[in-house]
């Protein structure tokens, strides 16, 4: 029998100011290593560079290194803390620089800080809110194509962002591939969090019997045309069965949940969902 795994999810307020968005990243691993003594930290979607126009985006996003190069000062950021804590970082996600358009690219370190994973996040977030807002990720990022997931002991850790969740054919997939642990990192709207959030969350928890962590960002950032966006926070983690067990109060934070494999276990012996599925 495994020991729990110690995982916490950042929740941010990011805005369009990357040395900021940084040193904040900064400040909540920091407060939450000795307090929590997490093996995994995993922060939110894109939180290098919430909002600002198109220009904003492209200047803050970073060429990745190729294995044992040097990156940006996110990438290196990320490292940085890995190592100095001796612990895995997932580094939520930053815009990656690839040409014409950026990807929305999610970055995982072990303890020696050396990098193990990379996603690029699949489904874009091209729609209009009941607010009206609308919201055309496309337009600046490419999709990517590829399954991803990494070990941490003896779990197998699944990678998807945001928008993804919507897309249950993607976690039956990553739990197809051996995933314990399903991490969404989101920078979700107010206006579909509301309703959808933790509803889509543990939807997957419980059709995958996967943990789900989902690392959030909270608060109000300003787009191109300066107009206010609003993304809805609540980061949370759920169980297998569906039940969240630890999750963030408003404003910038920090919440720690203990991953035990042998929910996950029992609960794929007692209901075999993914031996009795017929048509997928």
């Amino acid at each position: 029998m495994h020991d729990p795994l110690r995982l916490t999810a950042i929740q941010l307020a990011p805005g369009a100011d990357k040395a900021a968005n940084i040193a904040q990243a900064r400040g909540l691993i920091e407060a939450a290593v000795p307090q929590d003594r997490p093996q995994l930290i995993a922060l939110p979607e894109i939180w290098t560079c919430l909002g600002g126009d198109r220009a904003t985006k492209f200047a803050a996003a970073e060429t990745l290194p190729e294995p044992g190069g040097t990156g940006g000062a996110a990438y290196e950021f990320l490292r940085e803390m890995a190592r100095t804590h001796q612990i895995h970082v997932h580094g939520g996600s930053i815009g990656e620089s690839g040409g014409d358009k950026l990807f929305n690219t999610t970055l995982v370190f072990d303890p020696t800080g050396t990098e193990i994973a990379r996603y690029r996040k699949i489904h874009l977030f091209d729609i209009v809110t009941p607010d009206g807002q609308g919201y055309r990720e496309s337009a600046i990022y490419g999709a990517g194509d590829q399954l991803v997931t990494f070990k941490l002991g003896a779990a197998t850790i699944g990678l998807t962002i945001c928008y993804d969740m919507r897309f249950p054919e993607l976690y039956l997939a990553l739990r197809r591939a051996g995933a314990d642990i399903i991490l969404v990192p989101a920078a979700f709207t107010l206006q579909t969090g509301k309703d959808h959030w933790e509803v889509l969350l543990r939807a997957r928890a419980i059709e995958t019997q996967c943990w789900i962590a989902a690392p959030a960002c909270t608060g109000t950032h300003f787009d191109g045309s300066n107009e206010p966006r609003v993304t809805y926070g609540n980061s949370l983690i759920a169980d297998p069965w569906g039940i969240v067990t630890a999750r963030c109060s408003d404003g910038p934070g920090f919440v720690t949940a203990r991953i035990d494999l042998a929910k996950s276990a029992k609960h794929r012996a007692d209901m075999p969902v993914l031996e009795h599925r017929k048509l997928v």
